[in-house]
Protein backbone atom coordinates (compact mmCIF):
# COMPACT_ATOMS: atom_id res chain seq x y z
CA UNK A 1 0.00 0.00 0.00
CA UNK A 2 1.16 3.48 -0.76
CA UNK A 3 0.64 6.05 1.98
CA UNK A 4 -0.69 9.38 0.80
CA UNK A 5 1.41 12.34 1.83
CA UNK A 6 -0.65 15.18 3.22
CA UNK A 7 0.48 18.41 1.55
CA UNK A 8 1.83 21.20 3.68
CA UNK A 9 1.36 24.82 2.85
CA UNK A 10 4.28 27.18 2.28
CA UNK A 11 5.35 29.10 5.35
CA UNK A 12 3.23 32.12 6.27
CA UNK A 13 4.84 35.42 5.43
CA UNK A 14 5.21 37.93 8.23
CA UNK A 15 4.48 41.48 7.16
CA UNK A 16 4.82 43.07 10.59
CA UNK A 17 7.38 45.82 10.12
CA UNK A 18 8.13 49.07 11.97
CA UNK A 19 6.92 51.05 8.95
CA UNK A 20 4.04 49.05 7.53
CA UNK A 21 4.22 48.26 3.83
CA UNK A 22 2.37 45.49 2.08
CA UNK A 23 4.33 42.51 0.74
CA UNK A 24 4.31 42.20 -3.05
CA UNK A 25 1.35 40.31 -4.48
CA UNK A 26 3.71 38.06 -6.40
CA UNK A 27 4.87 36.48 -3.11
CA UNK A 28 1.43 34.99 -2.64
CA UNK A 29 0.51 34.28 -6.24
CA UNK A 30 3.81 32.42 -6.70
CA UNK A 31 3.15 30.27 -3.63
CA UNK A 32 -0.35 29.47 -4.85
CA UNK A 33 0.90 28.38 -8.25
CA UNK A 34 3.47 26.07 -6.65
CA UNK A 35 0.71 23.88 -5.19
CA UNK A 36 -0.43 20.84 -7.13
CA UNK A 37 -4.07 20.48 -8.16
CA UNK A 38 -4.45 17.67 -5.64
CA UNK A 39 -3.05 19.80 -2.82
CA UNK A 40 -5.40 22.67 -3.72
CA UNK A 41 -8.40 20.35 -3.66
CA UNK A 42 -7.37 18.88 -0.33
CA UNK A 43 -6.95 22.30 1.30
CA UNK A 44 -10.32 23.38 -0.08
CA UNK A 45 -11.99 20.25 1.27
CA UNK A 46 -10.47 20.91 4.69
CA UNK A 47 -11.68 24.52 4.60
CA UNK A 48 -15.20 23.41 3.65
CA UNK A 49 -15.48 21.49 6.94
CA UNK A 50 -15.78 24.86 8.71
CA UNK A 51 -18.71 26.12 6.63
CA UNK A 52 -21.18 24.84 9.22
CA UNK A 53 -20.16 27.78 11.44
CA UNK A 54 -21.07 30.19 8.65
CA UNK A 55 -24.36 28.36 8.18
CA UNK A 56 -25.39 29.34 11.71
CA UNK A 57 -25.58 32.99 10.61
CA UNK A 58 -27.59 32.49 7.44
CA UNK A 59 -31.32 32.40 6.67
CA UNK A 60 -32.95 29.59 4.74
CA UNK A 61 -32.52 29.88 0.99
CA UNK A 62 -29.63 32.29 1.54
CA UNK A 63 -28.15 33.96 -1.52
CA UNK A 64 -24.41 33.34 -1.70
CA UNK A 65 -22.01 35.12 -4.05
CA UNK A 66 -19.13 32.88 -5.13
CA UNK A 67 -16.37 33.30 -7.72
CA UNK A 68 -14.48 31.20 -10.24
CA UNK A 69 -11.16 30.20 -8.74
CA UNK A 70 -8.14 30.77 -10.95
CA UNK A 71 -4.51 31.80 -10.69
CA UNK A 72 -3.91 28.99 -8.15
CA UNK A 73 -6.60 30.19 -5.72
CA UNK A 74 -8.22 27.91 -3.17
CA UNK A 75 -10.85 26.02 -5.23
CA UNK A 76 -14.42 27.24 -4.84
CA UNK A 77 -16.21 24.10 -6.05
CA UNK A 78 -16.69 22.91 -2.42
CA UNK A 79 -18.53 26.18 -1.77
CA UNK A 80 -20.93 25.47 -4.62
CA UNK A 81 -21.38 21.89 -3.37
CA UNK A 82 -22.23 23.26 0.09
CA UNK A 83 -24.74 25.75 -1.31
CA UNK A 84 -26.53 23.11 -3.35
CA UNK A 85 -26.57 20.62 -0.49
CA UNK A 86 -28.25 23.11 1.85
CA UNK A 87 -30.59 24.71 -0.66
CA UNK A 88 -28.74 28.03 -0.82
CA UNK A 89 -28.88 30.01 -4.04
CA UNK A 90 -25.45 30.59 -5.55
CA UNK A 91 -24.30 33.41 -7.80
CA UNK A 92 -21.16 34.39 -9.72
CA UNK A 93 -19.80 37.90 -10.33
CA UNK A 94 -20.06 39.78 -13.61
CA UNK A 95 -17.71 42.66 -14.39
CA UNK A 96 -18.70 45.56 -16.62
CA UNK A 97 -22.40 44.75 -17.02
CA UNK A 98 -23.09 48.51 -17.13
CA UNK A 99 -20.03 49.40 -19.19
CA UNK A 100 -16.30 48.89 -18.77
CA UNK A 101 -15.94 52.07 -16.70
CA UNK A 102 -18.37 50.83 -14.03
CA UNK A 103 -16.50 48.71 -11.47
CA UNK A 104 -19.57 47.60 -9.55
CA UNK A 105 -20.03 43.84 -9.70
CA UNK A 106 -23.39 42.27 -10.39
CA UNK A 107 -24.17 38.61 -9.83
CA UNK A 108 -25.64 35.91 -12.06
CA UNK A 109 -27.34 32.73 -10.76
CA UNK A 110 -25.58 29.38 -11.09
CA UNK A 111 -27.62 26.65 -12.75
CA UNK A 112 -24.92 23.95 -12.90
CA UNK A 113 -23.62 21.58 -10.26
CA UNK A 114 -20.02 22.02 -11.41
CA UNK A 115 -18.32 25.36 -11.96
CA UNK A 116 -16.33 23.85 -14.79
CA UNK A 117 -19.62 23.35 -16.70
CA UNK A 118 -20.80 26.95 -16.39
CA UNK A 119 -20.60 28.67 -19.80
CA UNK A 120 -18.01 31.44 -19.53
CA UNK A 121 -16.02 33.91 -21.48
CA UNK A 122 -12.72 35.46 -20.45
CA UNK A 123 -12.93 39.09 -19.37
CA UNK A 124 -10.20 41.42 -20.61
CA UNK A 125 -8.66 41.32 -17.11
CA UNK A 126 -8.30 37.54 -17.34
CA UNK A 127 -11.10 36.29 -15.09
CA UNK A 128 -13.88 33.97 -16.18
CA UNK A 129 -17.45 35.20 -16.14
CA UNK A 130 -20.91 34.21 -17.28
CA UNK A 131 -23.55 36.61 -18.60
CA UNK A 132 -27.25 36.30 -18.00
CA UNK A 133 -30.18 38.67 -18.18
CA UNK A 134 -31.08 38.17 -14.52
CA UNK A 135 -28.43 40.02 -12.55
CA UNK A 136 -28.48 40.91 -8.85
CA UNK A 137 -26.72 43.69 -7.01
CA UNK A 138 -24.45 42.80 -4.09
CA UNK A 139 -27.00 44.29 -1.68
CA UNK A 140 -29.43 41.54 -2.68
CA UNK A 141 -27.06 38.80 -1.48
CA UNK A 142 -26.70 37.47 2.06
CA UNK A 143 -23.02 36.56 1.72
CA UNK A 144 -20.24 37.35 -0.70
CA UNK A 145 -17.23 35.03 -0.70
CA UNK A 146 -14.43 37.42 -1.62
CA UNK A 147 -11.28 36.43 -3.51
CA UNK A 148 -8.06 37.81 -2.09
CA UNK A 149 -4.29 37.79 -2.41
CA UNK A 150 -3.63 38.34 1.28
CA UNK A 151 -5.56 39.18 4.45
CA UNK A 152 -4.41 40.29 7.87
CA UNK A 153 -5.56 39.29 11.34
CA UNK A 154 -7.95 42.25 11.55
CA UNK A 155 -9.77 41.36 8.34
CA UNK A 156 -8.05 43.84 6.03
CA UNK A 157 -7.97 42.36 2.55
CA UNK A 158 -5.47 42.74 -0.29
CA UNK A 159 -7.12 42.03 -3.65
CA UNK A 160 -5.66 41.90 -7.13
CA UNK A 161 -5.69 45.69 -7.36
CA UNK A 162 -8.70 46.20 -9.62
CA UNK A 163 -10.89 47.61 -6.85
CA UNK A 164 -14.02 45.75 -7.96
CA UNK A 165 -15.02 44.37 -4.56
CA UNK A 166 -14.15 47.55 -2.66
CA UNK A 167 -16.21 49.60 -5.14
CA UNK A 168 -19.09 47.12 -5.04
CA UNK A 169 -19.26 46.96 -1.25
CA UNK A 170 -18.03 50.42 -0.28
CA UNK A 171 -21.32 52.30 0.00
CA UNK A 172 -23.05 49.67 2.13
CA UNK A 173 -20.00 49.30 4.38
CA UNK A 174 -19.63 53.04 4.99
CA UNK A 175 -23.34 53.39 5.72
CA UNK A 176 -23.17 50.63 8.34
CA UNK A 177 -25.29 48.08 6.46
CA UNK A 178 -24.48 44.56 7.65
CA UNK A 179 -25.63 42.76 4.49
CA UNK A 180 -24.02 41.06 2.70
CA UNK A 181 -21.55 39.31 4.98
CA UNK A 182 -18.07 39.55 3.45
CA UNK A 183 -16.18 36.28 3.87
CA UNK A 184 -12.64 35.52 2.74
CA UNK A 185 -11.70 32.06 1.41
CA UNK A 186 -7.99 31.32 1.11
CA UNK A 187 -4.94 29.32 2.14
CA UNK A 188 -3.41 29.81 5.58
CA UNK A 189 -0.20 31.17 4.09
CA UNK A 190 -2.17 34.14 2.72
CA UNK A 191 -2.87 35.33 6.28
CA UNK A 192 -0.34 37.90 7.54
CA UNK A 193 -0.01 39.94 10.71
CA UNK A 194 -0.96 43.34 9.30
CA UNK A 195 -1.65 45.05 5.99
CA UNK A 196 -1.65 48.71 5.18
CA UNK A 197 -5.24 49.87 4.81
CA UNK A 198 -6.41 52.54 2.38
CA UNK A 199 -9.50 54.74 3.03
CA UNK A 200 -11.47 52.97 0.29
CA UNK A 201 -10.67 49.43 1.47
CA UNK A 202 -13.57 47.32 2.74
CA UNK A 203 -12.54 44.79 5.42
CA UNK A 204 -13.90 41.28 5.71
CA UNK A 205 -16.41 40.14 8.31
CA UNK A 206 -14.95 36.64 8.47
CA UNK A 207 -12.32 34.34 7.01
CA UNK A 208 -12.30 30.61 6.23
CA UNK A 209 -9.12 28.61 5.70
CA UNK A 210 -8.26 24.97 6.19
CA UNK A 211 -7.37 25.85 9.82
CA UNK A 212 -10.83 27.14 10.68
CA UNK A 213 -13.12 30.14 10.60
CA UNK A 214 -12.46 33.45 12.31
CA UNK A 215 -14.66 36.50 12.72
CA UNK A 216 -13.45 40.09 12.73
Amino acid sequence: MHSETIPTEPKMLNSQEPTLSNPPRRHFTHQRRQLSDGARRQFAQSASLHLSKLQQRLPERARIGLYYDGFGELPTQPLLDWCQRLGYLSYLPVVGSLGNEDKRLRFVPVYHSKLINVPTRIHQLGMKQNHHRRLLWASELDVIICPLVAVDKRGNRMGMGGGFYDTTLGNSYRSGVKKPLKIGWCYDFQVVEALQRQPWDVPLDGLITSSGIRWF
